[in-house]
């Protein structure tokens, strides 16, 4: 058995990013088989990157192994699922060191075929935390085509961390509102796809080299993808129930949320914030076509959430976005210049 994938086959365990509070913790992963890179294929190119995405999809979950947990002083046991996912909801018995944001998790994972030790890490939020920002990532951070399904799906199987395009200004923008008003809050940054989780990688590369911060939640859906059942299962309400269930966990703490304008983000968060009125400060859609009346339809949102104590913005860029986020005290005057130079930088490419 084997941490992390690296092109080989048999047996490996990759766990994600943790998250949690002072008093609670969530860890997933995923114990999985499948089939090695053939050696002709080994210099890359075209073919190698097919294969390794098929590889990827046809990954098979190693189901009722034992996955032990250890964060400090607090242990904790549960066995992955028919696909083999592991789900652990910690209560945290001890108390953690207050500076740290970052808290180091190990884990040992049994199967029948053998044994494995491995880290990870969760996220808790510093005492200084003042606001959770949410966001999609389809169409929202980097281009994914929602509009046409089969560019999408190449984009989000074949397109190398290297070649996916992020929007003008994004990364500046999520870099001030990670930093806040002060620039140094270190505000939680989660973000959400309908992407599968054996596009991680990918997508955590793509962060780390356009400095979006990763701080630190990829929420990603199993598709359930294999040779046998070669359609994604359905993922109703996904995003809904990830962003109730962090509202829950942060329940003293307001929430922005992005998300654009092609799918049903700006209906989604409508219902959320009726759901928890004076939880969400503002809504961010990125306006993603040229329909007056999906425009129409989101205004009337716009109205809707306005008796909740939220306000959404429709905006053609990042800027847009940055400006009011500037405004109402989210971010500082520095973020918004820096949002201001990246856009121009990046529209005259």
């Amino acid at each position: 058995m084997r941490g992390g994938d690296k092109g080989e086959g048999g047996v490996i365990v990759h766990p994600y990013r943790g998250y949690g509070s002072h008093t609670e913790a969530f860890i997933m992963g995923r114990v999985f088989r499948q089939p090695g890179r053939l050696m002709k294929w080994e210099k890359g190119g075209a073919a190698r990157d097919l294969v390794d995405v098929t590889r990827r999809l046809v990954r098979h979950g190693v189901r009722d192994a034992r996955v032990d947990i250890r964060l400090g002083a607090t242990h904790a046991t549960v066995t992955t699922d028919r696909d083999g996912y592991f789900h652990a909801h910690i209560d945290i018995t001890h108390t953690l060191p207050a500076e740290a944001i970052w808290h180091s998790v190990k884990l040992e994972v049994l199967s029948e075929d053998d044994a494995i030790s491995t880290e990870t890490e969760i996220y808790i939020p510093p005492a200084s935390t003042d606001l959770i920002v949410i966001s999609d990532i389809d169409d929202t951070v980097m281009y994914t085509g929602v509009a046409n399904k089969l560019k999408m799906l190449y984009r989000l199987f074949m397109e190398k961390a290297d070649r996916r395009t992020a929007f003008p200004g994004v990364a500046a923008l999520y870099r001030a509102l990670y930093g806040g008003a002060e620039g140094n809050r270190k505000r939680p940054m989660l973000y959400v796809s309908r992407g599968p989780w054996s596009i991680y990688e990918v997508l955590e590369m793509f962060f780390n080299m356009n400095r979006i911060p990763v701080g630190p939640i990829l929420f990603l859906r199993e598709w359930g993808m294999t040779l046998k059942r070669p359609w994604p299962r359905k993922a109703e309400d996904h995003k809904s129930d990830v962003i109730c269930n962090m509202l829950s966990l942060y329940d003293t703490l307001p929430f922005i949320l992005i998300g654009d304008s092609g799918q049903r983000d700006p209906e989604v968060y409508t219902e959320i914030v009726k759901m928890h009125p004076d939880r969400v400060r503002a809504i961010y859609i990125r306006k993603v076509d040229d329909d007056p009346q999906r425009d129409a339809a989101i205004e009337a949102l716009a109205n809707e959430v306005k008796h909740a104590g939220c306000e959404l913005i429709l905006a053609r860029d990042s800027v847009s976005i940055a400006e009011h986020a500037l405004a109402k005290g989210y971010i500082s005057e520095e973020g918004c210049e820096a949002v201001r130079e990246d856009t121009h930088r990046q529209q005259q490419q």
